[in-house]
């Protein structure tokens, strides 16, 4: 007898054979349970042969029914087990990327990436922001909090879920707590941050080493930062590039208000400007100014596939008129974080706003995530930065 079996956890059975070894198994392949378990429950899993295919969280609220956590069925998924994958994870980071010789913040868990389907944990200095995209890890979250803590003795631990997420996978959370502003360095430079509050977990740490590439081609040039949050790409330009001016525009105001002291931290002097990009960027083409180089890099445009259409014709207009405020050969680095969005779209996209801009636009290098943010090649969806630099001719 198998030690789930021992352990009487709940057998959920397919209607497939398993084949694949994605860890998203959708409702529509999975028999619906004799007894209702509630959203996140462990259990033990067998496709329609009979085979044992693991363990993983069970969740019937979701379109994602089954997130499968371990493909052995010798293997218990447990306190144990947790705190060997979040130590396997940290270990990445620190041992074989060496992220802490330059940067006290970084990604520690990168779900799918790391084995961890529904789990992000952002480090920040002493702080730990723990992001629960499931039922399952919301459910069994003392045993994320207590590895957390074997790999990071005396870290302050915030847990938070976004509403919708929540809803959408059927569990309540609190809402997130917000964290004691603290310093965070990243490549010599020094940035205060709000763990938990502001956007994503508190700062971009998904965007360090484009902030570095970027930097590198701001030498002696005017540079515009679009959506730029907390001013890192500004502050990078200024401190590492050698811009001879950048101008951030976002339409947070609390974002803009720590971007301000962020560049005083750094002796730079920068300009931040509170609006919403589309008429800024009319009104500034319309009056002649001219930049050397922009970043242009939104949040999030959307979560639901029957909205990717409308989010790339909304990345389309952003883009075509940041082309159009760009000088001839000025650089453009634009974002995307909107995970549904591909690749190939999102390079699409960016050959068509070239064309509506009447510009030709030459591509010089395509990335995404830093390092601190792998994904498993079988399990494309956590690949879901683009960062596209080109020339704009």
């Amino acid at each position: 007898m198998s030690d789930a079996a021992e352990r009487s956890l709940p057998l959920i059975r397919l209607k497939i054979e398993r084949s694949a070894r994605h860890p998203w198994i959708f409702r529509k392949m999975v028999e619906r349970p004799e007894a209702k378990l509630p959203p996140g429950t462990l259990v033990r899993v067998e496709d329609r042969t009979g085979r044992a295919c693991g363990e993983g969280f069970y969740n019937g609220h979701s379109q994602i029914a089954l997130r499968m956590l371990s493909e052995d069925p010798a293997e218990t998924v447990d306190r144990d087990w947790f705190a060997r994958r979040i130590a396997r994870a940290a270990a990445l980071r620190r041992e074989l990327l060496g992220l802490d010789r330059y940067t006290n913040a970084w990604r520690v868990v990168h779900a799918e990436g790391d084995g961890l389907s529904g789990l992000i944990v952002d480090r920040f200095a002493d702080t730990l922001v723990v992001e629960f995209h499931a039922a399952g890890m919301w459910r069994h979250r003392e045993w994320v909090f207590a590895a957390l803590g074997e790999n990071f003795p005396g870290a302050e631990i915030l847990g938070t879920a976004d509403q919708e997420i929540a809803a959408r996978e059927g569990f309540k959370a609190p809402a997130p707590p917000l964290g004691s502003e603290l310093q965070i360095q990243e490549n010599g430079l020094r940035f205060w941050v709000r763990p938990a509050g502001l956007h994503k977990t508190g700062f971009f740490l998904d965007q360090r080493e484009n902030r570095a590439l970027f930097a590198r081609f701001c030498a002696g040039r005017r540079v515009l930062d679009l959506c730029c949050n907390s001013g890192g790409f500004t502050i990078y330009a200024l401190a590492r590039g050698e811009a001879r001016e950048a101008v951030g525009v976002d339409l947070d105001g609390e974002a803009l208000e720590l971007a301000r002291r962020n560049a005083r931290l750094n002796g730079v002097r920068a300009r931040f400007v509170q609006a919403d990009l589309f008429p800024w960027l009319r009104d500034a083409i319309a009056n002649g100014e001219r930049f050397e180089a922009v970043v242009l890099d939104p949040p999030k445009l959307t979560r639901d596939r029957d909205q990717v259409i409308a989010a790339l014709k909304k990345y389309l207009d952003m883009n075509r008129l940041a082309m159009q405020v760009l000088a001839p050969g000025g650089l453009l680095l634009s974002c995307s974080c909107t995970g549904l969005v591909s690749e190939a779209q999102f390079l699409e996209m960016l050959r068509r706003a070239s064309g509506f801009a009447g510009r030709s636009l030459q591509i010089l290098h395509v990335g995404g995530a830093g390092s601190d943010h792998p994904f498993l090649a079988h399990v494309p969806e956590s690949r879901y930065l683009k960062a596209v630099l080109a020339r704009v001719l």
